[in-house]
């Protein structure tokens, strides 16, 4: 069966300083190449990579005809202490004011321009050119490696997602009135982030209305989580771990993942089996972008269906 369906192929239940004006736009998408469009800066035109295209999710074999635009700004983040990119995927070149938007959190030793898989774009412009979804977009951030938590003092992940991009993305006219994400959306060590994410807006009584997980770092052991020196002790972490707080996530639209031949398929598999979410796919495949750029049609739809207006 597709990625959209709830099967296992093997199991079935299975201070705060001013935006930088350093920003790239990129307009197009189809695999067999974009037009790059670099915005004037006060240091001139930005170079657009075909590395940098692949990062931002829009290689796909989605005809050329259908328009996506990516932007890339460089923010201070007072909770992080330093500046970040933020990482805007738009499904057009002119949305609507106050577009939906998804978080997009990136997994460890990542950063908000490659925590799109590849084709992301593409395939949000082509489905809601064709009417299959409504718009919405998706908001990148940098968090850093230590499991979108302040595990060093002066470095908040969460606060930053808590506080910081709402302010971001009312600036930008997007995330609704009050610039809040209707979902969120994390791969590996952004999947513990988003399950963590959609626990904190739970707990101020503002949930998500969604939840998509590409290959979660779900992991059953301190003592292999103890190598990614991201917790202080194992009680730290066990404070943290989804897989022991599922409660707190309880009622949320959810979407898992992952590949078979993944280090993270063990805990998904009990997340699946525990939860029962809408979907629970796995399939052959490893962790990273070969597995995941296969699934994104699925997880662009999924999202789709839980727009604020669906």
């Amino acid at each position: 069966m597709a990625p959209g369906g709830q099967v296992d192929e093997d199991e079935a239940t299975e201070p705060r300083r001013r935006p930088s004006r350093r920003s790239v736009l990129i307009a197009g998408a189809s695999g067999l190449g974009i037009a790059a469009v670099a915005a004037g800066t006060a240091t001139g035109v930005l170079p657009v990579s075909e590395a940098l295209q692949r990062a931002l999710g829009v290689a796909s074999s989605s005809p050329a005809s259908q328009i996506g635009v990516a932007k890339v700004e460089r923010v201070w983040s007072r909770y992080r202490n330093r500046m970040v990119d933020l990482v805007i995927l738009l499904p057009s070149k002119s949305p609507s004011r106050n577009l939906p938007v998804s978080l997009l959190l990136h997994g460890l030793h990542g950063r908000a321009r490659t925590a799109a898989p590849t084709g992301t774009l593409a395939e949000l412009a082509s489905q809601v050119a064709r009417k299959r979804v409504q718009p919405y977009g998706f908001v990148a951030v940098d968090g850093g490696d230590n499991y979108w938590h302040e595990n060093v003092p002066g470095d908040d992940p969460m606060g930053m997602l808590l506080e910081e991009v709402p302010q971001w993305l009312r600036e930008r006219g997007l995330g609704g009135v009050d610039g809040m994400p209707f979902a969120c959306t994390g791969m590996s060590m952004g999947g513990f982030g988003a399950l963590l994410y959609a626990r904190r807006r739970a707990e101020r009584r503002q949930p998500v209305g969604a939840l998509a997980l590409l290959a979660p770092a779900l992991i059953l052991s301190w003592t292999e989580m103890a190598k990614r020196h991201a917790f202080h002790d194992e009680a730290d972490w066990a404070s943290m771990d989804p897989l022991r707080h599922l409660e707190a996530t309880a009622g949320i639209p959810t979407a898992l993942w992952c590949g078979t031949e993944d280090a993270f398929i063990h805990g998904a598999r009990r997340f699946i089996a525990a939860v029962r979410p809408e979907i629970g796919y796995t399939a052959r495949g490893k962790h990273g972008d070969s597995f995941n750029r296969t699934v994104v049609p699925s997880m662009v739809s999924f999202l789709g269906r839980h727009h604020p207006s669906a």
